[in-house]
């Protein structure tokens, strides 16, 4: 893949000396979703707001298809839909229009065809000339992302994009994402639902404190940085952990029926034949076993507290 986005050496430091970014490098590939993760304050929303032309960088420099930001501003803002976090919409017009209207502020020719496409895929259509007061939250976030795409854009900023939205519309809004996708859209996604990421994104950034901390492909950073861990139900609770398998570095819990052995996936050795052998010289048995792997929240937790 070819990059869409080139950030380098990207910061900024508010008037009041709040220094929100520091030396961002990023590239995001074409076609791809990237998604951006931190903690509130982080930097997120100041990187995509610089990269939307909405904020000025204090230094730094940002491409997009090869234009820059600020001599190819026009250029470059008809390219990006942006899906900002707050729900800030005229409450007193009415679906269509306020679509329509976007689609209008970029120059584009009127297409009631493309509008109904996104209005269906969002599944607004039944409220196209329902006035944007009467609808719920979620349909309001929906709204937004269609007023995003009014312009066909070929990069989309999904800010929180599903912030307040039960469970059952946040899945219907994720596979609008993958559909934008398959189209060639290129999407940037920032979340507090970690599981988001984990089900969508291709890369995952992670930043704290104004920085970029990692960047990683989804499958290769949970790979690389996640831990797995063995359970075992023992057939005899026990008091203490046995100085023979002090080694192995176990968590006695549930009672002392429960001993929990975590090993690393990079290892090239895993350890659990060695364990099982010495419970087995130890005499202890065990009735049941289990394993599990870190979530991408595990991984994303671990990484910003080791910032902190």
């Amino acid at each position: 893949m070819t990059a869409i986005i080139s950030i380098k050496d990207l910061s900024k430091t508010y008037a009041g000396g709040f220094q929100a970014l520091k030396r961002v490098d990023l590239d995001i590939e074409r076609g791809e979703i990237f998604a951006l993760l931190g903690p509130n304050g982080a930097g997120k929303t100041t990187l995509i707001s610089i990269i939307c032309g909405l904020v000025n960088p204090t230094t730094g420099s940002v491409t997009v298809d090869g234009g820059d930001i600020k001599r190819d501003y026009r250029r470059v803002r008809e390219m990006i839909g942006l899906v900002p976090q707050e729900l800030t919409t005229d409450h007193f017009e009415t679906v269509w229009n306020a679509v329509s209207f976007s689609r209008g502020l970029f120059g584009k020719a009127p297409n009631p065809g493309y509008i109904e496409k996104i209005l269906r895929a969002l599944s607004l259509w039944e409220k196209k000339d329902n006035r944007i007061m009467e609808l719920s939250g979620g349909m309001k976030r929906r709204l937004l992302i269609a007023k995003a795409l009014s312009h066909e854009p070929s990069i989309l900023f999904l800010d929180e994009p599903t912030a307040g939205v039960d469970v059952e519309l946040r899945k219907d809004m994720w596979q609008v994402v993958r559909d934008l996708r398959a189209a060639g859209v290129t999407i940037i996604l920032t979340t507090h639902y970690i599981e988001e990421a984990e089900e969508m994104a291709d890369r995952v950034g992670v930043i704290t404190k104004g920085e970029l901390i990692i960047v990683e492909d989804k499958a290769e950073l949970m790979r690389k940085l996640g831990k797995k861990q063995l359970t075992l139900q023992l057939s005899a609770p026990l008091s203490e952990i046995p100085g023979a398998l002090a080694k192995h570095e176990l968590e006695l819990s549930n009672g002392g029926n429960t001993l929990t052995y975590t090993y690393d996936t990079r290892a090239g050795r895993t350890g659990i034949t060695s364990l099982l052998d010495d419970m087995r010289s130890a005499g202890i048995g065990f009735s049941d076993l289990d394993t599990t792997q870190s979530s991408l929240e595990d991984i994303f937790v671990d990484l910003v507290r080791s910032k902190k």
